[in-house]
């Protein structure tokens, strides 16, 4: 764990699930004049880094925004590049991932998928499906109004009432808790249809750091912020402090 973080008596601490929205890429190349692919290459390189730190950090699940179902509307020649940095992204670092322990999940609608995408996502997910250390979730071609409507149509179709119980159960991250913290890069102020139903309650952190920039100093910052933060779900700081001490006592 970090020696840099710190949180006052009755906060959180280092969270148990964090998610980010990984946005700047685009205009992370273009600063330099650099086609957009070229920041989604090393936006590749940025989540290599926050997944070691995360690991560092005990941080048991990562889940991570990569390819929106909105994305499609992109130019097509930016979408086909993201693709092949797929396939590339999977035959490299999965081997990687493996062995440091962590399961990779994919959330998101598959039907559409090229047949080399599809199976390249189910190969991953059975590669690592023994491991334990962390869950790294990602989100490819997903939409957090898709995810409900998923959800809520599979119940439909077994004949199960639709609680607010029976639709986490359903959920494409239902193997996880929500998330205690999102971050997003790139300066935008927006979860832009990303685990709707998930962050209910989760704490949300934005920086005008680019994506591909991102880095340990930058998760750290993130991870401070949050440990100063009080959650409380709807109760009381005295009620979230006399729990805390309780537990201590």
């Amino acid at each position: 764990m970090s020696e840099h973080l710190s949180s006052p008596p009755g906060f959180s601490r280092v969270p148990h699930h964090v998610a980010i929205v990984m946005d700047g890429n685009g205009r992370w190349a273009k600063q330099r004049h650099l086609p957009r692919v070229a920041g989604h290459k090393q936006g590749v390189d940025a989540l290599r880094r926050v997944v070691q730190a995360c690991l560092d950090r005990g941080i048991s699940v990562l889940t991570v925004f990569a390819f929106s179902s909105e994305n499609w509307n992109r130019p097509p020649e930016e979408v086909s590049g993201l693709m092949q940095l797929l396939a590339m992204a999977l035959s490299r670092e999965v081997p990687k991932l493996s062995k440091n322990g962590i399961r990779v999940c994919f959330a998101g609608e598959r039907e559409g998928l090229s047949e080399r995408v599809a199976q390249g996502l189910a190969r991953a997910e059975r590669a690592t499906a023994d491991n334990t250390r962390m869950i790294l979730n990602v989100c490819f071609n997903y939409g957090g109004r898709w995810d409900i409507v998923q959800a809520a149509r599979r119940l439909a179709q077994q004949g199960q009432d639709i609680t607010e119980e029976s639709l986490s159960t359903a959920l494409s991250l239902a193997h996880v808790p929500d998330p205690d913290l999102l971050i997003r890069t790139g300066g935008e102020m927006r979860i832009s249809n990303f685990l709707l139903w998930q962050s209910a309650y989760t704490e949300f952190y934005f920086t005008g750091c680019l994506w591909p920039d991102f880095d340990e100093v930058e998760l750290d910052g993130a991870l401070n912020d949050y440990a100063r933060r009080e959650r409380r779900f709807g109760k009381t700081s005295e009620q979230v402090v006399g729990a805390t001490a309780s537990v201590h006592a």
